[in-house]
């Protein structure tokens, strides 16, 4: 018996099936692309700010001296010092020897401190030995004016992080007719 005219079958892939798997990867690295941005962006500031204040609140923790974050709001920098008796030392760590800079598309607006609202010149905050941290509440704001607040709570030094403005709380007012009753006799 004689062999057949064997069939014509290349191994490789038709031109269709090639435009088709291109087109399915351009329409991916379309979806996939704006999604990755080398950028710093507000988020990850913002998470990088909760790392520090967490970072010096253990440092004061552990090395049982106050330690202070300055935050120069007009050049977008911010360094800690260590409180040792009526001087003050650079930490330590090699992270803090020369003071960080934010990137230059976020600054901050303003701060909210106890002793009110602060949108220009230099602000401290105080993290102290037994882990208190002074209270505070930092607007940052980027390029497009979007906002994060990063919000902290002085004696349990909870971080509280919002895409919106977070003002401080309203003082509580005794009306008149109830001062009498919370006099002591």
């Amino acid at each position: 018996m004689g062999q057949g005219v064997k069939g014509v079958r290349g191994n490789g892939f038709t031109i269709l099936e090639i435009i088709i798997v291109l087109f399915l990867l351009a329409g991916l690295l379309g979806i996939v692309l704006p999604r990755i941005s080398l950028d710093e962006n507000l988020s990850s500031v913002g998470r990088r700010m909760v790392g520090t204040v967490r970072s010096l609140q253990s440092l004061a923790m552990s090395s049982q001296k106050t330690v202070r974050l300055y935050v120069d709001l007009d050049r977008g920098l911010y360094w800690p010092m260590i409180l040792d008796g009526n001087q003050e030392k650079i930490p330590p760590d090699p992270t803090w020897a020369t003071p960080l800079t934010l990137p230059a598309t976020i600054r901050v607006s303003d701060v909210l401190l106890s002793q009110g609202k602060k949108e220009s010149g230099r602000v401290d905050l105080s993290f102290y030995p037994t882990g208190r941290i002074d209270p505070m509440t930092m607007h940052m704001m980027d390029a497009k004016n979007n906002i994060l607040a990063i919000a902290i709570e002085p004696v349990t030094g909870a971080i509280r992080m919002s895409d919106e403005r977070i003002e401080p709380p309203r003082p509580l007012i005794i009306p008149e007719r109830v001062k009498p009753l919370l006099k002591t006799s």
